[in-house]
């Protein structure tokens, strides 16, 4: 056992005015970003799969010396870059707001007295104080105090190696066990590791849901590609002249274009973060947002979450030879001296105020502060009579087992009751004797009952984890709403657990890991709540991992989320708004399934009833301009969360999309027909009229499959009202000015309209049906 660092003579410190000099000449404890040039940024969304398509369009267009359809198209391309770009910024600009409030602070000694401040503003030959639980801020040198650090992150080395005086530990080690206090000696740039030392990591990863959608186009554009080949067979074999094959081949390019994909996803998720920022919750990776409409099981630790996190004893139950002060003497001996640690704070607390102990002299010499894996703190005291004393506090069955005495019943009558139980022992190094009990009360807090109800509606099953003991965690369980079996760490195995269990508890960290790989191989998507060092792993693990308001530096840096808030208020938050993205995103993918399908099926039904392209290079680059860029509109639509844990089934999305495709084929194509047979138009008229059904058709697709209930019954956002709106007037506006197309008269366009209505309400009450029968709803 080593000394504790809080009982060493320490140096002050730096003081105010020298550490600000030093923070002025080396600048912050931080690894600057290295950008690259906005301009250059901008120029890369010039390359890719998407801008290459535009990009043929525009040499093809101006090798046929189509100048305006080629301008059109080049500012179609710019504006889509800019708007990206646009979006882009705001959207790290969020991320870095959050990475601000999730920035590490480090305890410093400065001018003689211990402070908290931002990792960011130490300098070297600081005094820094390392715990249980933090990321070592900065290149230190060990002076007082042992410390088991975790470098696994920066040497890909596992194991964790003990760290005393005079050793020396790096930015970006996570502290796995004791307690040291460190000299600085080198920050930010200067670290051994350089880049390793960031300590918060934040990216955008690519989601679940996006992936699935890159996957749709990518057959849909399969799919397209053959029906374009039929097309120009067709072609060949009529003797079609070249002039009016590539117009032709040109809109069927332009028809596959997914022009906004990947706009889409980083708006939506952009916004949805931005919400759930104003709810308490920050997100780590844009992409949490996607996930965590996935989540069907809720593994949620105990302490803070379901409980208030209000330690306080309750009562103590001393043994023979021991009074209670004694009990609360000798507790307060093998805790830390401060900390954020709730369990010691409690016994301080309570030894403060009760009655005069034999003990209360007595001087400690060493101290090792809780390890989870042994579950209990120790000490080494020296009593009056200079004896000395080992004391130890911690589980009652870890305590009992290293006092050999047995464990007395007054322990689990208290865990029946819902108190925490410690054991505390004291006397010979080999075998202390066990001195009482200690229980400590953490009422549950009183919205969790709730708000595990509302998970449940949600469709998200909620599993209690802890290291207390079953009774104590069965009797919590109960007064929040589980009901169900609470089970041993025992029961935790590689399979999937049981359906009926509601909790498990006496888990230790590795179970924890378990419990989460567990729940996967069940097919479920796992959130995992958790607050300290031993939690990361699982919170890696876990497909939407939670740092809860009180979690350590490691947990923060593991998770995709941080609350800022105790309770579930947050988690339930980040379901909600994760699911309305997910809603969002899922009228998005349906439109765009059903635009590929429709407008290739269109071009290639048009060639066989009038020998040409229906649509015009210029009309497909109108429709992508007023239809593709509108829709991004979604990402601020007023929508309620899907009633069911989000899946991205591909089959039945294109089976959804497919059908929605096909009724707009038919509402397109028979406006086409009518207005061949029943108006008498000529090429170039019913060209426009089957450009203006086409923008009609993908409105009223739109808004009849936003949302699972009756259109009616759904109002949708102002900003999307207000694109449609103006997409709409601009298309009617071209069609009845005769701007780069044919003129129509109004009672046609009116006309129109009219019978858009009609499908729309149509379409509404089809989707009423199939979409519950689909699992869409």
């Amino acid at each position: 056992m080593t000394a504790s660092p809080d009982r060493d003579t320490l140096p002050p410190g730096l003081g105010a005015a020298a550490a600000a000099e030093a923070l002025r000449r080396d600048g912050p404890n931080a690894v600057p970003e290295e950008r690259p040039h906005p301009l250059r940024h901008f120029a890369t969304r010039f390359w890719g799969p998407v801008p290459w398509m535009l990009e043929a369009a525009i040499v093809l267009q101006l090798a046929l010396g189509e100048t305006t359809e080629a301008m059109v198209v080049a500012a179609l391309l710019v504006v889509n870059a800019a708007v990206g770009a646009v979006q882009e910024r705001r959207a790290d600009a969020a991320l870095e707001a959050m990475r601000a409030r999730l920035a590490p602070q480090a305890t410093v000694r400065r001018d003689g007295a211990w402070e908290s401040l931002p990792a960011a503003m130490l300098v070297a030959g600081d005094v820094v104080k390392l715990g249980l639980g933090a990321v070592v801020p900065a290149d230190v040198r060990i002076l007082s105090g042992e410390v088991a650090l975790d470098e696994s992150m920066l040497t890909g080395e596992s194991a964790a190696v003990r760290a005393g005086p005079g050793a020396a530990a790096h930015a970006g080690a996570l502290v796995r066990g004791g307690e040291a206090v460190a000299e600085v000696t080198a920050t930010g740039p200067r670290t051994f590791f350089g880049r390793a030392a960031e300590l918060v990591r934040i990216a955008r990863a690519e989601g679940t849901q996006e992936r699935a959608m890159v996957a749709i186009v990518r057959l849909l554009a399969v799919i397209n590609g053959a029906v374009v080949v039929g097309m120009l067979a067709y072609a060949a074999a009529t003797g079609m002249e070249l002039r009016r094959v590539l117009p032709l081949v040109l809109s069927a390019v332009l028809a596959t274009v997914p022009v906004a994909l990947s706009l889409a996803f980083t708006l939506t998720a952009a916004m949805a973060a931005r919400a759930l920022a104003r709810r308490g919750v920050l997100l780590t990776r844009l992409g949490a947002v996607h996930d965590a409409a996935t989540m069907t099981v809720l593994c949620s630790d105990k302490t803070g979450t379901l409980t208030r996190n209000d330690l306080a004893v309750a009562a103590v139950a001393p043994l023979p030879g021991f009074t209670e002060a004694d009990v609360l003497a000798l507790a307060a001996l093998a805790s830390s001296d401060s900390g954020p640690d709730g369990v010691d704070a409690a016994v301080r607390a309570a030894a403060v105020g009760a009655a005069p102990s034999r003990y209360a002299a007595a001087t400690r010499h060493a101290f090792l502060p809780f390890d989870p894996a042994r579950r209990f703190a120790e000490a080494e005291i020296a009593s009056t009579d200079g004896a000395l004393l080992r004391v130890v506090k911690g589980a009652p069955a870890e305590v009992a087992a290293l006092s050999g005495a047995a464990l007395p019943a007054e322990a689990e009558a208290l865990a029946r009751q819902g108190y925490r139980v410690m054991a505390v022992a004291a006397g010979d190094p080999a075998a202390p004797l066990l001195a009482g009990l200690l229980a400590l009360g953490d009422p549950p807090r009183p919205d969790a009952g709730e708000l595990i109800a509302r998970l449940r509606a949600l469709g998200v099953r909620t599993v209690m984890i802890t290291g207390d003991g079953p009774a104590t965690a069965a009797a919590v369980a109960v007064a929040v709403g589980l009901r169900g079996e609470v089970r041993g760490r025992e029961t935790v195995t590689d399979s999937a657990p049981p359906a009926d269990a509601v909790g498990f508890a006496a888990l230790l960290p590795e179970d924890k890991l378990r419990l989460v790989r567990a729940f996967q191989r069940g097919g479920h998507a796992v959130g995992m709540c958790g607050d300290g060092v031993n939690d990361a792993p699982a919170l890696r693990q876990a497909q939407m991992g939670i740092a809860v308001s009180s979690a350590t530096d490691v947990a923060k840096s593991a998770a995709a989320m941080v609350l800022t808030e105790p309770g579930l208020g947050g988690v339930v938050a980040a379901v909600e708004e994760g699911r309305a993205a997910y809603r969002r995103l899922l009228t998005y993918a349906i439109g765009t399934i059903a635009r590929k399908v429709e407008l290739v099926l269109l071009l290639a039904l048009g060639l066989l009833l009038t020998g040409h392209a229906v649509l015009t290079p210029m009309l497909m680059v109108l429709f992508l301009a007023l239809n593709d860029l509108i829709t991004l509109s979604l990402s601020t639509d007023r929508t309620t969360a899907s009633a069911r844990p989000a899946e991205w089934r591909v089959p039945v999305l294109l089976m959804a999309g497919g059908a929605i495709g096909l009724a707009g084929l038919g509402f397109t194509s028979g406006t086409m027909i009518y207005g061949v047979h029943g108006l008498g138009l000529g090429t170039e008229a019913l060209r426009t009229l089957t450009f203006l059904a086409v923008i009609f058709a993908t409105q009223a697709a739109l808004y009849a499959t936003r949302d699972a209930r009756a259109v009616w019954r759904s109002r949708p956002g102002g900003w999307l009202m207000l694109s449609s709106a103006l997409g709409v007037a601009a298309a009617v506006g071209l069609a009845m000015t005769g701007t780069l197309m044919a003129p129509l008269p109004p009672r046609v366009i009116l006309g129109l309209g009219l019978a858009t209505v009609a499908y729309c309400l149509l379409l509404d009450a089809a989707k009423r049906w199939a979409f519950p029968r689909l699992g869409l709803d």
